[in-house]
C-alpha cells in the first residue's frame, strides 16, 4: 500500500464520528461501538448516539479522549422547538459533548428561514458554545439544489453552528462532493469575512479509503492544506471503520519502502 493511502487512512481515522444510529440499536450495539473507538490503530474523535444512549457512551468511554455526540430533531427535522431544546438538555445532563442538530430543511425549503433560524437559536442557547459543539445537519441531499444548500450552510453559520453536517444518513442522498464543496467555500468565505473557524462533517454514504480520500483533497483544495484536524472536519460514518483499518492493517504488513522482496513477496496471491 502506498505511504499516502496510509497517511490518510491514519488521518481518516481521527476524524471519525463512529457511528450508532440504527432505529432498532440497543445498549448492546452502543457497547460495541465504544470498544471499537479505542483501537489498535488509535482512537476516534467521536461517537454518535441516539439520546436514549448518551450516558452509557460517556459512562463506556470514561477516561479516553473520545467525545460522545448525539443527535436531535433527528432524522425527520419536524420536531417542535420545546420538544428539540427539551433532548439537548437532557442529552447535555447526561454528558453528550456534542450536538448534531436536523435542520427543520422541509419548513426552510417550502417557508423560508425563520422557523430554521429559530431552532437553532433555541439549541444554540443551551448548548455551552465554549465546551460543547454544535453542528447542524442540513440535509443536503433533500434540499437538493445548490443554492438551497448554500443558504442552508449560510444560515447555519450565521445562527452559530461550530460544524456544519450534510446528512442524516436516513436519506436516499447522503453526502456528496458537489454539496460538500459549497458548504466548504460558506466556511471558507466566513473566515475570511469574520476570522472564525466553522468546520464540517460529511455524513453518510461514505464507505471506504477512496471516498474519504475525495472529501480530504476537497477541504485541501478549497481550504488550504493543513487546516483539516478534528477540530475542524469529521467523517460521520458506521462502516468507514473497518475499511480504515484494513488499510493500516495492509501497511503495516508491508515490506518497508526499499526493502529488497523476498520469494514470498513477489509470489504473492
Amino acid at each position: 500500500m502506498a505511504g499516502d493511502d496510509i497517511h490518510d487512512a491514519a488521518q481518516a481515522l481521527s476524524l471519525l464520528d463512529l457511528t450508532e444510529l440504527g432505529d432498532d440499536a440497543v445498549a448492546a450495539d452502543v457497547e460495541r461501538l465504544c470498544d471499537r473507538a479505542v483501537g489498535r490503530h488509535g482512537s476516534v474523535a467521536a461517537v454518535c448516539v441516539w439520546p436514549r444512549h448518551v450516558a452509557l457512551a460517556v459512562e463506556r468511554l470514561w477516561g479516553t479522549s473520545v467525545r460522545v455526540a448525539t443527535v436531535v430533531n433527528f432524522p425527520s427535522g419536524d420536531e417542535s422547538i420545546d420538544e428539540v431544546v427539551a433532548t439537548t438538555v437532557q442529552a447535555l445532563a447526561d454528558g453528550a459533548d456534542e450536538i448534531d442538530l436536523v435542520l427543520p430543511h422541509r419548513s426552510f425549503a417550502a417557508q423560508g428561514s425563520a422557523h430554521a433560524a429559530a431552532m437553532i437559536d433555541a439549541v444554540r442557547a443551551v448548548v455551552p458554545a465554549d465546551s460543547h459543539r454544535l453542528k447542524v445537519i442540513l440535509e443536503t441531499g433533500e434540499l437538493g439544489a445548490a443554492d438551497l444548500i448554500r443558504s442552508a450552510a449560510e444560515l447555519a453559520v450565521a445562527q452559530g453552528a461550530d460544524f456544519i453536517k450534510t446528512s442524516t444518513g436516513k436519506s436516499p442522498i447522503s453526502a456528496t462532493p458537489e454539496a460538500v464543496r459549497i458548504m466548504l467555500e460558506v466556511i471558507r468565505d466566513e473566515r475570511a469575512r469574520s476570522g472564525r473557524t466553522v468546520s464540517i462533517k460529511p455524513s453518510g454514504g461514505i464507505r471506504t479509503l477512496s471516498d474519504a480520500q475525495t472529501y480530504l483533497a476537497l477541504a485541501d483544495n478549497v481550504m488550504g492544506p493543513g487546516w483539516t484536524s478534528p477540530e475542524t472536519f469529521r467523517f460521520g460514518a458506521s462502516g468507514l471503520l473497518t475499511a480504515l483499518e484494513t488499510a493500516l492493517d495492509a501497511g503495516a504488513s508491508s515490506p518497508p519502502s526499499g526493502a529488497v522482496a523476498t520469494a514470498s513477496d513477489e509470489g504473492g496471491y
